[in-house]
């Protein structure tokens, strides 16, 4: 994964999720986020792929300490910018070699930054390795079941320059590059044309039936 395909989306990326639906978007995925992380005051987190840090704030409300990396040098400024004064530092660093020792925090998240890694199962052993025993690890990523997927590979088939590069993958498949026994969970079971006002009963509907098709998945480990 190159870290230049992000530079130049700072801007956009924080601009969907201050439009109607992105908004929706983003609390229903920080809710799954907070519901599988359960992250507590004073403990050392790492967000790995931490972008503009939209999603970090919620685990800092929570009164957790975080260090999170990113490859892209103009996305890890927005996040240092967006939690200034908040308990978080930030670096430059790799899912896939990350510079910590093994054990080195009480919970571990990732958003969506594995749908650009080829190879799934070795970020999750990293994420997994700088974890301490007892520790949790979140991982999310967009489901290639979901009902946006479609169209995403649509527009990376013309070139689109972030789509053209991701990796979706199922609940099932997630599971399956995990390094142990994990909970799997979807959400966003609306499409991107809903109209604002109808997404909440859609959402529920999803939700109160278990359905692995949202187009957002988490998935969730203790490390043994």
């Amino acid at each position: 994964m190159h870290p230049a395909i992000f530079d130049t989306w700072t801007e956009r990326y924080d601009s969907w999720f201050a439009t109607p639906v992105g908004r929706l978007v983003r609390d229903y995925e920080a809710d799954l986020l907070l519901d599988f992380l359960d992250p507590r005051p004073g403990e050392r987190l790492l967000d790995a792929g931490c972008g503009t840090g939209i999603f970090t704030l919620d685990v800092l409300a929570r009164g957790a300490l975080v260090t999170g990396i990113d490859l892209s040098l103009p996305m890890l400024a927005g996040a240092m910018a967006r939690t200034r004064g908040s308990g978080f530092a930030g670096l430059c660093a790799d899912i896939c070699a990350l510079p910590f020792a093994d054990n080195s925090f009480d919970r571990v998240f990732s958003m969506t930054a594995i749908d650009f890694i080829a190879d799934g199962g070795r970020a999750m052993a990293e994420l997994n390795r700088v974890v301490r025993p007892g520790g949790r690890v979140v991982v999310t990523t967009l489901n290639s079941l979901g009902p946006w997927a479609e169209e995403r590979r649509r527009k990376g088939r013309a070139g689109h320059d972030l789509f053209a590069r991701i990796h979706f993958r199922s609940p099932a498949a997630m599971r399956a590059i995990a390094p142990g026994p994990c909970v799997a969970r979807t959400a966003i079971h609306f499409r991107r044309d809903e109209s604002p006002e109808a997404i909440p009963e859609i959402e529920r509907r999803g939700r109160d039936q278990n359905l692995d098709t949202g187009a957002f998945v988490a998935v969730r480990w203790d490390k043994a």
